[in-house]
């Protein structure tokens, strides 16, 4: 047994899916950061359209983490903490290395995280961290039926 499986087995969650599955999601979140971009932020306005994308945002989240729910295998309410947990870090890390790379400032940087400025990130990475309980509440009902 590979040590991979050993971990897998002690914890039950196999981290590397919960990070495939956040790598979905950061897919998903950018095709739908261009679009939104392309199409809507002209016609509303940036911080509008950013505002919008936190629904969508969320529906896409709740999808691809539907879809994925049992292979990853957080069975406990502990581990879909932890998983949620583990989803809202890399995508702040990720949000704030992209901002970063392409040169923007600090305050443009956590401007979606400040609720102040209208900012409504934080709704978005609330949800983020208990989808895997609903998703896990979602296939329990599936399996009761």
């Amino acid at each position: 047994m590979d040590t991979g499986s050993r971990s897998e087995s002690n914890t039950g969650v196999g981290w590397y899916r919960a990070i495939m599955v956040w790598m979905a999601f950061m897919l998903a979140e950018t095709a739908h950061g261009l679009l939104r971009e392309l199409f809507i932020a002209p016609e509303i306005g940036a911080l509008r359209a950013r505002q919008i994308g936190i629904p969508v945002g969320c529906v896409l989240v709740f999808a691809v983490a539907w879809f994925a729910g049992r292979w990853m295998g957080a069975h406990t309410r502990r581990q879909q903490l932890m998983v949620g947990g583990l989803w809202v870090v890399l995508t702040l890390v990720f949000e704030i290395a992209i901002g970063f790379a392409i040169g923007a400032p600090w305050e443009q940087v956590t401007a979606d995280l400040d609720p102040t400025k209208g900012g409504l990130m934080l709704l978005g990475l609330g949800f983020m961290f208990v989808t895997p309980m609903l998703v896990a509440r979602t296939h329990s009902r599936d399996e009761t039926t």
